[in-house]
């Protein structure tokens, strides 16, 4: 089988429970570390899906490789071939397939419910789960793009998902581990203490106090999205 095309943007932004997911699950994947300098393929053709992660910088930012990255989504998607968006990814994602993506109306940083919508999309997706905590950060939010079903929603930001056919999109972070949270709580801690006055930012120590209760329950509806993904996988 051809592997996954893992993109991270930023250092400490990497895969987290969806490379887990994979060597669980016998998925070959190959990361490619965009912020190390490594080049976008021109096609998806070595790949049986391309999966992008999260980073701090804009999808609207003149940054000489998020053309090539649009440019390969909508290669992927004029191939049905499945594409996966955390975050920055979702954003890619988004503005790749003719939405947009512009400022949310407040940040979100740490733990927040978020609520399925009802529809016969949301519920291909997510089966029984209605809603859970999960883990944000973020200050930009995408429009789904024409054709897209938006899946899921936040009281601060009513675009969380989107789904358009072998596609999904999240604003959300589902591949959190407690590592990684650990690890951007420390390279954002000044981002955490500019936006403390959101009232969806979270202190370091809230959202650590969170993880408990949060993590096992957000990874198994990653699981769960992440199953539901791979059923499109080609070759």
């Amino acid at each position: 089988m051809k592997p996954i095309a893992i993109f991270r943007h930023a250092a400490h932004e990497g895969p987290g429970h969806f490379a887990t997911f994979c060597d669980a699950h016998g998925l070959p994947w190959k990361l490619l570390r965009i912020d190390a300098g490594e080049p976008i393929p021109a096609t998806p053709n070595d790949f049986s899906g391309l999966v992008f992660m999260g980073g701090p910088m804009s999808v609207n930012d003149d940054l000489p490789w998020i053309a090539p990255a649009l440019a390969l989504i909508r290669a992927a998607a004029a191939a049905d071939l499945p594409v996966l968006g955390h975050c920055l990814g979702g954003q890619l994602m988004a503005r790749a397939l003719g939405g947009s993506v512009g400022r949310n109306p407040i940040k979100e940083i740490g733990w927040g419910a978020v609520r399925v919508l009802e529809s016969p999309v949301a519920r291909d997706w997510f089966a029984a789960v209605n809603t859970f905590e999960s883990f944000h950060w973020h200050g930009e939010t995408f429009a789904p793009p024409p054709g897209a079903e938006r899946i899921l929603e936040s009281a601060y930001c009513a675009n969380q998902a989107f789904a358009l056919g072998p596609h999904l999109a999240l604003q959300c972070h589902v591949e959190m581990t407690e590592a990684m949270i650990q690890s951007w709580c420390e390279v954002g801690a000044e981002e955490i203490a500019a936006a403390a006055a959101s009232p969806a930012v979270q202190t370091a120590q809230q959202m650590r106090e969170l993880n408990a209760a949060n993590l096992p329950v957000m990874r198994a509806v990653a699981e769960q999205l992440y199953g539901r993904w791979t059923r499109g996988l080609q070759g």
